[in-house]
């Protein structure tokens, strides 16, 4: 195994030795459904951890998807549809006043992709978790303006372009059954296929040509073949993936972007994380990229353990993303093995969620970041679901 080459070994732990036991994972999961009710308030809806606001800049309540509010209302609802939680808390009211302080203060205006039609840090996505728990017509209206102002978009990715948008037209025609999104999203992408480059991929800046699922060629194309099958566009797809793929002794990752090491640029750091990283590749591509990349890429995660409490055990960055890419491998190849595996990772990153909110005096209240993204990683590992959240459930 190499030594640093494709990760770092310093920045992961051994997995815990506790095995898996479903009762003890659904008493986790009622813990932090419980704890993440009782730390709500109707006025400043959940304290936001220190990275999260950081990385907003904001010193005002989280409102969006991504680690606001909103994200927490769609996690706990998401609990309660799959028989994991039965909250007491009024969801869609608080979804409503989320939708209400994002629309007053945005969250991300600070961030130079931000636009109000952003799925995970805009507006969007605190449309959708609203209409998602009403059901309101009104919502419904101000969900389509926002996905058809987003076409243009030039950042193309899941997390602030039209490929995000794009699935939320997907899901509101399958809640609704309204011609409307699938005219919707149809715009949103021949306007992306328009985009891109002779080689296969997207922009995301001037010099930024993604890979990933959240920011790259993986998630746009996962957007785009939820909406029709494509072959071609699988092929050419999996063969710009695997001639990024960095490999070694059987194992791989891949870079955040084309034209980069792995190392990436801006801090010297080797991801290995949904976000940036293997992990993404295998969550976005793992139907269509060649399954012994599948394997490396998963052989590389597990080989490399859990996150340590820097980067958490969330789903962006952490163990639980890390564990989704494990049930990626076991959807693809239907070797238990991989399930037992993400089980592993599902009951580390339990322990890692209570440890650190020991350590920290409070969980951390976020969907992509925080504890309820943890819970949702162990009930898929449970239910067998190996849909990751938003972007493969809406």
């Amino acid at each position: 195994m190499p030594e640093g080459g494709l990760y770092e070994p310093d920045q992961f732990e051994p997995l815990s030795d506790e095995q898996w036991d479903s009762g003890r994972v659904e008493d986790a999961i009622d813990a932090i459904v419980a704890d993440t009710e009782a730390a709500f308030d109707a006025d400043s809806l959940w304290p936001a951890h220190e990275w999260d606001a950081y990385i907003y800049e904001a010193g005002h309540p989280l409102k969006v998807l991504y680690s606001g509010a909103a994200g927490v209302a769609w996690a706990l609802d998401a609990l309660r549809r799959s028989g994991h939680a039965d909250p007491s808390l009024d969801l869609a009211g608080i979804a409503m006043r989320a939708l209400e302080l994002e629309r007053a203060e945005p969250d991300a205006t600070a961030d130079e992709h931000y636009r109000p039609g952003a799925l995970l840090d805009g507006e969007t996505g605190a449309v959708l978790a609203a209409f998602r728990l009403t059901s309101d017509s009104r919502l419904a209206d101000d969900l389509h303006a926002l996905v058809r102002g987003n076409v243009d978009n030039p950042t193309d990715d899941v997390s602030w372009g039209a490929p995000g948008t794009l699935l939320v037209a997907l899901a509101m025609h399958g809640w609704t059954g309204e011609t409307r999104w699938l005219d919707a999203a149809r715009e949103s992408a021949e306007a992306l296929r328009a985009r891109r480059g002779d080689d296969g991929l997207w922009r995301q800046d001037d010099d930024y040509r993604g890979l990933g699922t959240l920011h790259g060629a993986a998630g746009n194309t996962l957007a785009l073949l939820r909406l029709e099958r494509d072959d071609a566009l699988a092929r050419e797809t999996a063969a710009v993936l695997a001639q990024h793929a960095v490999r070694e002794d059987g194992f791989a990752n891949w870079p955040g972007a084309t034209g980069r090491p792995l190392v990436r640029p801006r801090d010297g750091r080797i991801c290995l994380q949904w976000c940036t990283g293997g992990p993404g590749i295998l969550a976005g591509a793992w139907e269509y990229l060649d399954e012994d990349l599948v394997l490396a890429g998963a052989e590389l995660i597990w080989r490399a353990g859990a996150h340590r409490d820097e980067k958490g055990h969330g789903l962006c960055h952490g163990t639980s993303g890390n564990g989704f890419a494990l049930l990626k491998a076991f959807a693809r190849t239907g070797d238990e093995r991989w399930l037992e595996r993400a089980r592993r990772f599902a009951v580390h990153a339990l322990g890692q969620a209570e440890r650190m909110a020991a350590t920290n005096g409070r969980r951390r209240y976020s969907l992509f970041t925080g504890d309820v993204g943890t819970a949702l990683f162990a009930a898929a590992c449970l239910d067998l679901d190996t849909r990751f959240p938003i972007v493969d459930v809406m």
